[in-house]
């Protein structure tokens, strides 16, 4: 499969890692320095593009792939509110679209059992909820589209519950994280060095329930990135990841 890598971080890298060693051929990487050669005919060379770049330049790429034809895997997240709009463009269409705030195997797994949860806790109003995030310092948007994929789990499994909201706290200097009884909180954290760790809490008088995903690195986005690519290559309209992994 020939693969075009549409921001070439540190996520990119590890990405082709992956995909090299999956015996997949790496026909275009853009990253700052070589804009220029996005291009439609450039775009065109590859079976499938995975985008992580940044939430300013990722409508552009979509753009892109959609007038190339070329079948797209977007993990690049802090552009929520237009997802639906990009979803109206490829439902039905002849263009092929994956999205996902996270690839990970086991963050797919962790959503599954989030709105499972939140199911059983429906019949618990002596519990409220929160969810937590913590990543490193370089990371651009807040919340994670990942703590956003869990907020939108619980309201939709908890009567309750019809909006989140977030936090960004300093550690040294904790926000006030007052919040209505409708609310989800998702408390942010950025902290050198972690790729990423999301925590649920049901907190009541007499305890507290916790599930919990901790990130080792990024290889497990990565893999997942790579894995979606192969699965869309040849479909065609939207899909999100939870359709590659079919929890349900």
């Amino acid at each position: 499969m020939k693969i075009a890598l549409l921001g070439y971080g540190k996520m990119g890298k590890i990405i082709e890692k992956i995909a090299l060693d999956r015996k997949h051929e790496i026909v275009l990487k853009i990253d700052y320095d070589n804009q220029h050669e996005l291009t439609i005919e450039n775009l065109q060379k590859a079976d499938v593009a995975i985008e992580f770049s940044t939430p300013a330049t990722v409508l552009g790429n979509i753009d892109l792939c959609f007038n190339a034809d070329t079948p797209i895997v977007v993990g690049t997240t802090g552009w929520h509110e237009q997802l639906s709009e990009i979803k109206q463009r490829y439902q039905g269409s002849e263009k092929a679209f994956m999205y996902g705030t996270n690839f990970s195997v086991g963050v797919n797994i962790f959503f599954h059992i989030n709105k499972v949860l939140a199911k059983v806790m429906n019949q618990q109003p002596y519990y409220d909820v929160q969810v937590e995030e913590i990543h490193h310092t370089q990371k651009l948007d807040s919340p994670s589209g990942t703590a956003i994929t869990l907020a939108e789990g619980i309201i939709d499994n908890l009567d309750d519950k019809k909006n989140w909201v977030n936090v960004l706290t300093d550690t040294n200097n904790p926000a006030d994280a007052s919040t209505k009884v409708e609310d989800v909180l998702i408390e942010s954290y950025r902290i050198d060095s972690v790729p990423g760790t999301h925590t649920v809490i049901y907190d009541s008088e007499v305890d507290t329930i916790e599930i919990k995903h901790t990130a080792h690195n990024r290889n497990g986005f990565a893999l997942g990135a790579v894995l979606a690519a192969e699965w869309v290559k040849d479909k065609k309209g939207f899909f999100s990841v939870a359709d590659m992994f079919d929890l349900s």
